[in-house]
């Protein structure tokens, strides 16, 4: 029987979302269909439809996958209530699994990180406080918006450059933690 957690399923799963990921990489999510998907996996339609009900639900399950990854990174600061304020962690890990973020860009391609926790300390004393959930907003935004360049270059410069540009941009503005969604929706 093919209970839910047995390991032939757990490989059916792997298999199939690893070329689903592959696929992310060559055409955009909705030229991608179930048939193409189950050829390049070597599975067929019913192991498929066992695991998922489409391919935007698949696609859910990867980007849910993705996220708890990108949490575990920086469970130990989200756990002590302090951030890595350099970002060099997360720089590093981008440049170690580009396809990785390329793909959870792909699949979140309005939001990317979120970022909660932002040393309002620091910026009550650098903007006016009538301003502040903006400056967040913008920060949040540039950062991604650098990742998903840095990306797109397939990451050249090296993650201290990275660190660099972000510190230089905004003066040293820093937040205490990333998250994402996952994290947000667990409060």
């Amino acid at each position: 029987m093919n209970t839910p957690n047995n390991k032939r399923r757990k490989e059916s799963r792997n298999k199939i979302e690893s070329e689903f990921i592959r696929m992310l990489q060559e055409q955009e999510l909705s030229e991608i269909t179930v048939t193409d998907i189950c050829k390049r996996a070597s599975v067929n339609r019913t192991t498929f439809y066992a695991n998922y009900l489409d391919v935007y639900d698949l696609a859910e399950a990867v980007q849910t996958r993705l996220e708890e990854e990108v949490l575990d990174l920086y469970r130990d600061e989200l756990e002590q209530k302090h951030g890595n304020k350099n970002f060099l962690k997360l720089f590093y890990h981008i440049k170690e699994n580009p396809i990785f973020y390329k793909t959870y860009f792909k699949l979140n391609s309005s939001k990317g990180f979120r970022f909660v926790g932002y040393d309002l300390e620091f910026a009550e004393m650098r903007f006016d406080n009538r301003f502040i959930e903006y400056h967040i907003e913008f920060f949040g935004n540039g950062l991604n918006a650098v990742i998903r360049k840095w990306l797109q270059n397939d990451c050249r410069e090296t993650p201290e450059e990275i660190f660099e540009i972000i510190k230089s941009e905004y003066n040293g503005v820093t937040l205490i933690k990333l998250t994402n969604d996952l994290e947000a929706k667990s409060h």
